[in-house]
């Protein structure tokens, strides 16, 4: 059970970090910020393999560089939605 609450705030500290480092607008609040430390952690496991500090199973440098990768590009589709409805 811990092992999961841990988990769940290492995503949410990630999407937080990946979100700041682009400067982006997540949607979604901590649920946004926790799916997007979820799936940058599996964009960087996949672009950098398993490399650095471990947290909760999270490969820490690759997640962050994951999620950055993920916010830059919902902020991308968002804007680009936003252009084709205005």
């Amino acid at each position: 059970m811990i092992g999961l609450i841990i988990t769940i705030i290492m995503a949410v500290v990630i999407g937080i970090i990946g979100d700041a480092i682009v400067r982006s607008n997540m949607p979604g609040g901590i649920i946004g910020s926790m799916i997007a430390g979820f799936v940058g952690a599996w964009l960087g496991y996949l672009l950098l393999g398993k490399w650095g500090p471990q947290i909760g199973g999270f490969a820490v440098i690759p997640a962050i560089i994951g999620a950055a990768l993920f916010v830059f590009l919902i902020g991308m589709i968002s804007r680009a939605f936003n252009r084709s409805n205005a």
